[in-house]
C-alpha cells in the first residue's frame, strides 16, 4: 500500500501539497511514483513563472509512461527543486521529502481547501486499485 502522510492535501491526479503560510510545496504521491515506475526525466517550470490551478505545469517521464503534472493551486513559482532535475530518481526514493518538485506562492488559499485530506485520498486510491 502506498504511503499517504497526514498533514498534506492531495489531488485526483496524484499530486500532494504542503501549505506553509502562503507557500505550497508540491510533488507527486507515492502511489503516482509506484504507478510510473523508475522516473528518468522531469520537466518543471522556471522560478518566477505563473501556474494556474488544474493547468499542466510539467512532465514526468518514466520507463513505463510520460505523464503531465497538473497544478493543484494557482500562483507564482517561488522555487524549483534543482537537485531533482539532475537526479529524477529522488521521486521514486522519497516523493514526500527529497522528491518535492515546486514551491509556489499561492494566489488563493481556498485552492488548497478544495483538495483531499489523507483519509479521503487513501479511499480514492483504494477505489482506483
Amino acid at each position: 500500500m502506498a504511503s499517504v502522510p497526514n498533514g498534506l492535501r492531495y489531488t485526483k491526479e496524484h499530486e500532494w501539497v504542503l501549505l506553509e503560510d502562503n507557500i505550497a510545496t508540491i510533488g507527486i504521491t507515492d502511489f503516482a511514483q509506484e504507478s510510473l515506475g523508475d522516473v528518468t526525466y522531469i520537466q518543471l517550470p522556471k522560478e518566477g513563472e505563473t501556474i494556474g490551478k488544474n493547468d499542466p505545469f510539467g512532465v514526468v517521464e518514466s520507463v513505463k509512461a510520460v505523464s503531465d503534472l497538473y497544478a493543484p493551486v494557482s500562483g507564482r513559482v517561488a522555487e524549483v527543486n534543482q537537485p531533482l532535475l539532475d537526479a529524477p530518481e529522488l521521486v521514486n526514493q522519497d516523493p514526500y521529502t527529497d522528491g518535492w518538485m515546486l514551491k509556489v506562492e499561492v494566489k488563493d488559499l481556498s485552492d488548497v481547501e478544495d483538495l483531499m485530506e489523507a483519509k479521503e485520498y487513501k479511499e480514492y486510491i483504494e477505489e482506483q486499485g
